[in-house]
């Protein structure tokens, strides 16, 4: 057996026997995986459907546009009054490509501040460094949420919006776990003279299935990922209003790619199709749900869930008053099969790369049939596993050592209580397995 597929072996080993939480990843259906893996791969397809640059795509003419067309059916949208791109080739592409077709370089943004939950592809500096392209290129502010509520405070960021002038709004990040209010950022983004963009990459599977808001009545565009809350192929969909779709289309080619990936596109296409499904409103539903069970039940332990709850799939604890690293959490629950990631929290005083919180998902476990007792034992296991990380009060200077990281991932590794959830944890996935 070749090297690659002893390693796609041992992932998928891994991928049965623990429980994956971190919110932006799921699993797709078999027919997914197979229109991914499929001969469309080997066809190039550089421009438009109808318009390309390459002979003999008449079969790719025809698989990009009935993507188009389950993507508008599947958000409820008029082909007259929207378009929808689907070559971007994942959500950060996919957002460079709004950029370039609707601002100039210098260009004023306002985007969410990245420590209380914002997107890396939405501008990022730090320490006066100008971490992304994106904040290389436009000149980039961020509004923050409440230091007391830890939500939006639209009022102030409408004030913000009216001081800086921006050309375009963007909502949307990672780790906030409630909805938006869309009207209220319409509104005062088009008040100060700009576009709205919303990004709804981990809420798109939420809003196709009916259980969160829906920001098409108030943004000029909104870009999607399919591989989260979708359960659809590492992908992204760019829609836009009727009047935009031209300068999207051709800022997504020639403007910052080439041709698209046919095989990703047949994947969305089959997962836009399983979104329109009842089966799979209730599974939004059930995930929302899984992840408030999830919340409250960590409340109750004596964790503070920022912003007190979620409406998502996703919920975001800050370990401070346990005086825990977001780091040691991380590492100490995946020893014991439990796979979340560290995050940085509101009014953060770690670093990035150290910080003072974990963020945790849903959508996996429910794919998996998951639901209310399940995630009342996966919130005792977490609980427990973090007990045991009192015994790892660690500088940040000491967990930023390599030899000290090999020491101590061996160490959590060989914990007993870590040991005795892990099989636990198998026990349990053993009984809700992942389906061909």
């Amino acid at each position: 057996m070749d090297k690659v597929f002893e390693l796609i072996a041992r992932e998928r080993e891994l991928q049965e026997t623990t429980l994956r939480l971190i919110p932006s990843e799921n699993y797709t259906s078999k027919a997914v995986r197979e229109a991914v893996g499929s001969i469309l791969m080997h066809k190039y397809s550089e421009g438009q459907a109808g318009k390309r640059y390459y002979q003999g795509n008449e079969v790719m003419d025809d698989l990009e546009r009935l993507c188009q067309e389950r993507a508008l059916a599947a958000f409820g949208l008029k082909g007259e009054e929207w378009g929808v791109n689907v070559q971007a080739l994942s959500g950060t592409p996919a957002n460079l490509a709004v950029y370039t077709a609707l601002l100039e370089p210098g260009d004023k943004i306002l985007a969410m501040y990245l420590p209380d939950g914002g997107h890396l592809s939405h501008g990022w500096q730090y320490k006066g460094k100008k971490v992304t392209l994106v904040a290389k290129i436009w000149e980039v502010t961020f509004y923050q949420v409440s230091e007391k509520t830890q939500r939006f405070d639209y009022d102030q960021i409408a004030k913000l919006a009216e001081q800086v002038k921006p050309k375009l709004v963007i909502s949307g990040g990672t780790a906030y776990p409630r909805e938006i209010d869309y009207r209220r950022m319409g509104q005062l983004a088009h008040q100060a003279g700009a576009y709205y963009l919303a990004d709804v990459a981990h809420e798109a599977g939420l809003i196709a299935g009916g259980v969160n808001t829906s920001p098409f009545r108030f943004a000029d565009v909104v870009t999607m990922t399919t591989h989260k809350t979708l359960r659809g192929p590492r992908g992204a969909l760019i829609f836009a209003k009727k009047e935009l779709t031209g300068e999207i289309d051709r800022a997504v080619f020639p403007g910052i790619q080439g041709g698209p990936h046919n095989e990703t596109i047949a994947g969305m296409a089959v997962c836009l199709a399983e979104a329109q499904t009842e089966a799979f409103k209730a599974y939004a539903a059930q995930v929302v749900a899984n992840a408030q069970i999830l919340a409250k039940g960590l409340t109750t332990a004596g964790y503070e869930v920022i912003s007190g709850g979620t409406d998502k799939h996703l919920v975001l604890v800050d370990l401070r008053r346990q005086k825990l690293s977001g780091w040691v959490a991380a590492w100490a629950l995946e020893a014991a099969g439990i796979i979340v990631n560290r995050n940085t929290v509101p009014q953060e005083t770690a670093s990035p790369f150290y910080p003072s919180g974990i963020r945790l998902g849903t959508p996996t476990v429910t794919t998996r049939g998951m639901a209310k007792p399940e995630m009342e034992l996966i919130g005792t296991w977490i609980n427990q596993v973090l007990k045991v990380c009192h015994k790892w009060q660690l500088p940040e200077e000491k967990m930023a050592r390599q030899d000290f990281v090999k020491e101590f991932r061996q160490e959590v590794r060989q914990e007993p209580r870590l040991i005795e959830i892990k099989q636990a944890v198998a026990e349990l996935c053993r009984q809700f397995p992942l389906k061909d």
